[in-house]
């Protein structure tokens, strides 16, 4: 059912109107979100007609939750949802003040949970495709492969590959010490192609002269920041894999690569320094996936799609 309403109510509009304009004098929000509020907002009011009713005060909670189950159905977003809900409370809460209403129909409802993302993933081939490839023997490229394989061998997240000082490291042992969300500690396994570039690297580090203990700095010498690392990441994806690159797609890879080969959740989730195992577990649905994809080509009645032969 699309929510188109046959005739605008008055008594409606105006109350709209009367807050939208309270919301830019008042409140002196952008326009960007007058809009935003305006479209929402809309969509409300044709519900409302739609379903005969005339005045704000005779909208109840449970109109307002068919309204919500009939748009998720149609296929809107939980966010937008959660953002409709928001402009209903914030029109309600106006007309509260204004005396114009008793109630608020919004109280108590939320959104239907957003699905999660699965986040994206390189597989093992196109890991080593970016990662085998010819590195030319100078500063910025001996860097930037440490950093990829140390990204991808350790499941860093970003901000503990730049916090990285170089008493974190101990490539003797293989350990890499960093410093996580909450201030948490940990030690992590540095893989042998990992310490080998990390060995190729360090020697060109002293010759920039560096200001402080950074593992991994710029040529004048400075500690590398967030942008300037996910900049060298893109473009290194761009140049060795054609796509778009990101630190943490290094971190999604090491992770689900890691619960493949090993099926230990509980080591994934203290490799990668979550607190909850529930974080952790979004990497078994990758791990389905891959399993899905080997069935589908191996097994000889696996054609599960449909189509005859």
């Amino acid at each position: 059912m699309t929510l188109v309403p046959e005739a605008c109510s008055p008594k409606l509009e105006a109350a709209v109107s009367a807050y939208l304009e309270h919301l830019r004098r008042e409140r002196q929000v952008s326009v960007h979100t007058l809009d935003g509020y305006r479209h929402d907002l809309g969509k409300l009011q044709a519900f409302c007609e739609a379903e005969g009713l005339s005045d704000w005060a005779e909208l109840d909670t449970r109109n307002l939750r068919r309204l919500v189950a009939r748009l998720h159905q149609q296929g809107l977003s939980s966010r937008s949802l959660a953002r409709l809900l928001s402009a209903t409370r914030g029109l309600y809460q106006y007309l509260l003040r204004e005396g114009l209403c008793r109630h608020d129909p919004a109280t108590g409802l939320s959104p239907p949970k957003r699905e999660r993302r699965l986040p994206r993933t390189l597989d093992a081939d196109r890991s080593a495709q970016l990662l085998d490839g010819a590195v030319e023997d100078d500063f910025i490229a001996r860097r930037d492969q440490a950093m990829l394989e140390l990204f991808y061998s350790s499941g860093l997240r970003l901000s503990e590959l730049v916090g990285l000082d170089l008493d974190g490291l101990d490539l003797p042992a293989g350990l890499v010490r960093v410093r996580g969300k909450g201030n948490k500690v940990r030690e992590l396994p540095v893989g042998s192609l990992a310490r080998q570039a990390l060995e190729q690297w360090l020697p060109l580090r002293k010759l920039a002269g560096p200001n402080d203990g950074a593992v991994f700095i710029s040529q004048q010498g400075r500690r590398l920041g967030p942008r300037a690392v996910q900049l060298r990441v893109r473009q290194a994806g761009v140049r060795e894999l054609g796509q778009h690159l990101h630190p943490h797609m290094l971190r999604h890879s090491f992770a689900s690569h890691m619960l493949e080969s090993s099926q230990d959740l509980r080591a994934v989730q203290e490799l990668l320094g979550h607190a909850d195992i529930a974080t952790t577990q979004i990497y078994t649905h990758l791990d389905f996936q891959h399993l899905a994809s080997v069935y589908d080509q191996a097994h000889p009645r696996a054609k599960r799609k449909g189509g005859s032969e």
